[in-house]
């Protein structure tokens, strides 16, 4: 499936569940309407770690960006937090501190970068849809992010 290059697209969410599932949910959209529904479950689930990573630990406004370039798709969430993510270890009976391992696993490419207000999370996946079933394709990955943690 072809994609047509060059969109980009912004939003703004408060620190709220509503945020989140908002997110979500305009990703989800965008998504289909770039041709890239195929792709909706592993980027909605990245897209909510980043995102629910920033309601954690920001108290302002989160900016969402989705863009397509080159083959990319790139997701960057901006918040006033300056303090970068960090991959952790997690133990066996911690609730948190996989979710970065999932973005590292299930993308090509994630990174954090310093903003004159705060910092930018983005990661990058191609932008085709994929030959296998979204979530069949998505196994190998958490199975060797799950083997990590026990």
């Amino acid at each position: 499936m072809t994609v047509d290059p060059g969109h980009t697209a912004t939003w703004q969410f408060a620190r709220t569940p509503a945020g989140l599932r908002g997110a979500r949910r305009v990703t989800r959209h965008k998504l289909a309407c770039w041709g890239l529904a195929d792709q909706s479950d592993v980027v909605e689930l990245l897209v909510s770690e980043l995102v629910g990573n920033a309601m954690e630990h920001t108290r302002g406004t989160i900016h969402l960006t989705l863009s397509m370039e080159d083959g990319l798709l790139r997701c960057e969430v901006e918040d006033d937090d300056p303090e970068l993510p960090r991959m952790r270890h997690a133990g066996p009976e911690d609730e948190t501190g996989r979710g970065l391992r999932l973005v590292d696993a299930l993308s090509c490419c994630w990174g954090g970068d310093h903003t004159a207000h705060g910092k930018v999370v983005w990661f990058e996946v191609p932008a085709s849809a994929p030959a296998e079933e979204p979530v069949a394709a998505m196994m190998p990955a958490i199975a060797a992010v799950s083997a990590e943690l026990s």
